[in-house]
């Protein structure tokens, strides 16, 4: 059954997305104000370019020690090479994954556009509501 279920299924698709010409400074109040560890950067296209994590972030304060100023854009300091699954990736494979990573969340794209965004929490209510149906 659950190889039936596919992260599209579950995926969080209302997303904050970062621009890559994004003030880095403006990037880290948005995370802070919505709660958030990190953000998806999508081009003017809507295609995945990188991921903007609280990690990331840290560069900046390193950034300003050795420079004198924090700022910059996102595109600076963002990973570019970001782990992603598919829309049509079951949640068997998305748990291996996680097992396997330390990441707490694969952004979902479809032709590399962003569509979404699953969880191990998202896997676990899958689980959850086979286990729920089934049983």
């Amino acid at each position: 059954m659950l190889h039936s279920i596919k992260a599209k299924d579950y995926m969080t698709a209302n997303l904050v997305t970062l621009s890559p010409d994004t003030n880095v400074m403006e990037a880290i109040r948005i995370l802070l104000d919505k709660g958030i560890s990190g953000a998806p950067v999508v081009d003017k296209m809507g295609r995945l370019v990188g991921l903007l994590s609280e990690k990331d972030c840290m560069r900046v304060a390193t950034h300003a020690g050795y420079y004198g100023e924090a700022g910059g854009k996102v595109s600076e300091f963002m990973s570019p090479d970001v782990v992603t699954v598919d829309g049509d990736t079951s949640v068997i494979e998305i748990a291996k994954m996680f097992m396997e990573k330390p990441f707490k969340r694969y952004p979902v794209v479809d032709d590399n556009r962003l569509i979404g965004s699953i969880s191990r929490r998202d896997v676990l209510k899958a689980i959850l509501a086979i286990h729920e149906h089934v049983w």
